[in-house]
């Protein structure tokens, strides 16, 4: 696990920071020096409740190709730019030379609450199989109504990405994931992907859903991460903005972790020309929040 500090809105490599209200709560790593079987990409980490607890992990020793949070997907016209094996039907997870990278290509705009760039995901001889814009905003949310929380939290604040994918004039692509290769047990995962940081196995829950296997796969509006960090301090994520067709892919027993799953249980195409669209919202929040709680952050992020 690793914890860099978070001083001021640009660190010594140029790596730039959002910022809530003077603080800064993310560091956006823009161009990693990774090896391409960790599927280099640009990601944030760390990111930090206002009270500056750690609610991200980046390369941590059970899935080295875990960073932070990231939009990565497997299977992307045979290329994996999530990291790691690949898992080939009726074979497993293999080590192939498949692995590409996603790559900053320019910035549209840049300030300490908006980060907006082009981006290019690359195969391995690093042709572009997709272009992307996408844009990262840091925002206060009000504080929760007195009494809807078991701990009443510190503050909260949210993160918004927007990304949209555009496939070449020429081709479709098409996306999958592990679950769309065969792999059994609902592992479509692969997206806009968050690798939380506990001690301890965190707690998820969703608006009528509770704990891993409940949750996992659903399409309910938002789901909810109440974890404690290292250190002992409480912290709860909320995560929404699913697309029609996409999952929740969930983690909380092997390691803590949240999906926007774009494949999870059919491949996705996008066609010539044409651009997926997503917009994805994570309310990061001191304190064990409750599901009233935790719904209503979400309808302030609206």
């Amino acid at each position: 696990m690793t914890t860099e500090p978070l001083t001021g809105t640009r660190c010594a490599d140029d790596n730039p920071h959002l910022v809530v209200a003077g603080t800064p709560v993310a560091r956006y790593v823009l161009a990693p020096d990774l090896d391409a079987t960790h599927g280099p990409r640009p990601y944030l980490h760390p990111v930090r409740t206002l009270a500056g607890v750690p609610v991200t992990d980046a390369l941590p020793a059970d899935h080295v190709w875990h960073l932070g949070a990231s939009l990565a997907v497997q299977d992307v016209d045979g290329t994996n730019l999530w990291g790691g094996r690949t898992y080939v039907r009726d074979v497993g997870y293999t080590w192939r030379g498949d692995h590409g990278r996603i790559v900053h290509a320019g910035w549209e705009h840049r300030a300490a609450d908006r980060l907006d760039h082009r981006l290019h995901w690359c195969d391995p001889s690093g042709a572009v199989l997709l272009t992307e814009r996408r844009t990262l905003t840091s925002s206060a949310l009000p504080a929760p109504a007195d009494g809807m929380s078991d701990a009443d939290p510190e503050g909260a604040w949210r993160l918004e990405v927007t990304s949209t994918l555009t496939a070449p004039a020429d081709r479709d692509v098409t996306l999958g994931s592990p679950a769309t290769n065969g792999r059994p047990g609902g592992a479509g995962y692969g997206g806009f992907f968050w690798r939380a940081v506990a001690e301890g196995e965190p707690e998820v829950f969703s608006d009528s859903s509770t704990g891993e296997e409940q949750v996992n796969g659903g399409d309910e509006p938002w789901v909810a991460m109440r974890a404690r960090a290292p250190g002992g301090a409480a912290y709860t994520l909320v995560f929404s903005g699913l697309r029609p067709g996409d999952r929740w892919f969930v983690r909380t027993s092997m390691y803590p972790g949240v999906c926007v799953a774009f494949a999870f249980e059919e491949t996705v195409t996008i066609p010539a020309g044409s651009s997926r669209h997503g917009r994805y919202r994570v309310a990061v929040a001191d304190g064990a929040l409750d599901r009233a709680t935790a719904a209503a952050l979400v309808g302030g992020a609206s």
